[in-house]
């Protein structure tokens, strides 16, 4: 239980990230430490990447369901692989959207 309690709270954390985006005014960055690309239309690709993050939030507390089984079982395999799987969505997602609004 206390597992799961964790995962939800950086879930929490990951929407948290997707709000923040969703309404900032400055251009935010995806990749630690470098620069964000030079966007046309800046609100839009906030709103974007914010979206993004939302998702990921979303889909990554669901995938910690399996935690909640009585016994510890393979289904916790689920969980990893498909974070795995998720976070390559998600870096391909973003250079779909990057290339979508980079002048």
């Amino acid at each position: 239980m206390i597992g799961f309690v964790i995962w939800i709270v950086v879930g929490i954390l990951f929407f948290a990230l997707g709000v923040y985006c969703f309404f900032a005014k400055k251009q935010v960055g995806f990749w630690a430490n470098a620069k964000s690309p030079k966007v046309h239309n800046v609100k839009a690709f906030n709103r974007a990447v914010g979206k993004l993050w939302l998702v990921y939030a979303a889909v990554f507390c669901v995938l910690g369901l399996p935690m909640l089984l009585p016994q510890p079982s393979a289904a916790i395999l689920l969980s990893v692989v498909g974070v795995m799987i998720e976070v390559i969505v998600l870096v391909i997602v973003y250079m779909k959207i990057e290339q979508k609004y980079s002048k």
